[in-house]
């Protein structure tokens, strides 16, 4: 019997629909349990259209914040107190910090990504970023890349209206003094996309191609000539664990360090978000044992 739950404990939560699959509960549990904090984190089923309902109860409550999943981000970002300048500019939220009735809306997608290339060594700043898509994901991660110093941003998408939306992204930034360079593409641009890959230092798959059961064994650039050891791929994609995409950049130059699976964007992502409510670095390499560990008890149990 878990006795930790008391007359004190702090609420923390998820929001979206569905959401029984979500890993969060379980990840955030253990990190309170790591450090002996007051907390509790559970699931919340919550529709779009019961969002204003569902900010209201986390004020009532006293929540100290909730992880904002689909298809909440978007309406929950137009009814904050207050938005992070990554929120702001996505125009999404996927973390609410309370603090006394001031609900804050962050936007971390992109912190997961940034957490991830540094917890593999690698940096954007300064660097010359490809970035494939322009969905929720792929803009959070523009965003990001910005923020965090990036030379330029070069967006490929399939269509233009996602390439409308992260432009207007884009603009919102300009506005600010945000320096980085900013351009984008249509996939069908082969030559201009091969050739961008080819000057640049990081490609970043934001898309859901090469993702299992759906498109495995599919990867967006298929001349593999413009892959090169100084290239570092991160593909957001963590089922299977390697892409196609990631393949034929290890086939084909590119060196082992520097081709990244999407599994530690979750993580990382998680992190930012657990700083933001208790203030605490999230114990990664600890958690990463226990699910690894969990992970082989499910294995040897089927």
């Amino acid at each position: 019997m878990d006795t930790r739950i008391s007359g004190t404990t702090g609420l923390l939560g998820v929001i979206g629909s569905p959401i029984t699959h979500s890993g969060s509960p379980l990840m955030y549990n253990f990190c309170f349990d790591h450090y002996g904090l007051d907390y509790v984190y559970l699931a919340f089923d919550c529709r779009e259209d019961q969002v204003e309902d569902t900010l209201a109860a986390i004020r009532r409550l006293k929540m100290r914040g909730a992880n904002v999943t689909m298809p909440c981000k978007q309406k929950v970002a137009q009814q904050m107190d207050r938005l992070s300048k990554a929120a702001r500019y996505v125009g999404a939220v996927n973390t609410i910090v309370n603090d006394q009735g001031i609900l804050t809306g962050h936007m971390t997608d992109g912190l997961g990504v940034m957490g991830d290339l540094k917890d593999h060594g690698k940096t954007i700043q300064g660097k010359d970023v490809v970035l494939l898509g322009a969905g929720g994901a792929a803009g959070a991660i523009m965003v990001q890349c910005a923020l965090d110093g990036a030379r330029s941003v070069t967006v490929f998408n399939r269509g233009e209206e996602g390439i409308l939306r992260v432009k207007a992204m884009g603009e919102r930034m300009e506005e600010e003094g945000i320096s980085c360079r900013l351009s984008y593409g249509l996939l069908t641009e082969e030559e201009r996309l091969y050739q961008t890959v080819r000057e640049g230092d990081v490609l970043i798959n934001a898309t859901s191609v090469g993702m299992r059961p759906m498109s495995e064994g599919k990867s967006l650039i298929r001349d593999t000539g413009v892959f090169h050891k100084e290239l570092v791929v991160y593909d957001v994609i963590y089922n299977p664990s390697v892409t196609k995409l990631m393949q034929d950049a290890l086939d084909h130059g590119c060196l082992k360090e520097n081709v990244i699976g999407g599994k530690g964007m979750l993580l990382w992502q998680g992190a930012a978000a657990f700083h933001l409510f208790t203030g605490l670095e999230m114990p990664v390499q600890e958690l990463k044992d226990f699910l690894a560990e969990r992970e082989a008890g499910k294995e040897q149990g089927r």
